[in-house]
């Protein structure tokens, strides 16, 4: 394929490559996407509420049963386990061919397959903490003080951490490619930060269009693992 051949020599050319992914890239894990054709946003009920309101703030603190159950039935990372995509970007990184993975993901799964320098957007599922004593733990828990537990990651209405957002921007700027995967870029502010690349090649690697298309230097519409496999093949 001459898409995998031209992504090969791109990588092999690029001293600094920035991975940016969302949803998308985990579907071939068994985790589904948000906006994809079978997209949890597309399943627009679930007792009685939309996605969007299940996953805010407010929501989590006056239904969090409603939550709790959203996140088992949906969102549930329990025996999910990294895809060749996920296993290859680790691979390049001890390369030193991918310098970071931005990810707008909460299932941890870059970690889990070996990658280093991951900067979390939206936080991530292994983390739980209690908002009173903070007390942590990688998964939920009922806490001895009697206070809330809860997930570390970004609910609807709520802001993203600054630290990791100044780091994402940073990265990019510094990136000479810049590799898109699994996410329509619809996503604001996280899709916002691709904004900031002004480096050599930007690849979009995501299986329907995205508002930027016609600024990539390479298109693949497959799957992220099967693609990343067939680089690695011809790497």
């Amino acid at each position: 394929m001459d898409e995998i051949k031209q992504l090969v020599e791109i990588i092999k050319n690029s001293n600094y490559i920035v991975v940016f992914t969302g949803a998308g890239a985990s579907t071939d894990s068994g985790l589904a996407d948000f906006r994809g054709k079978d997209g949890l946003y597309k399943q627009r009920d679930f007792m009685g509420f939309e996605p969007e309101t299940i996953l805010s703030h407010d929501f989590f603190f006056s239904h969090r049963d409603i939550f709790d159950r959203y996140l088992e039935e949906k969102l549930s990372i329990n025996n999910i386990k990294p895809n060749m995509g996920h296993k290859v970007l680790a691979e390049l990184e001890k390369l030193g061919k991918v310098k970071s993975v931005i990810t707008q993901n909460i299932d941890d799964l870059h970690q889990e397959a070996g990658s280093k320098n991951v900067l979390e957007l939206h936080g991530t599922l292994k983390k739980w903490y209690c908002i009173k004593c903070n007390k942590r733990d990688t998964k939920p828990f009922i806490c001895e003080c009697g206070g809330v537990v809860r997930p570390d990651v970004t609910l609807y209405g709520e802001m993203l951490d600054e630290e990791v957002t100044k780091l994402a921007i940073k990265e990019i700027k510094k990136a000479d490619t810049l590799i898109i995967v699994g996410t329509s870029l619809t996503v604001y502010p996280a899709a916002y930060y691709v904004e900031y690349f002004t480096g050599k090649n930007l690849v979009i690697l995501n299986e329907t269009p995205t508002s930027q298309d016609d600024k990539a230097n390479l298109v693949i519409r497959e799957k992220f693992a099967k693609v990343m496999e067939e680089v690695y093949k011809n790497f």
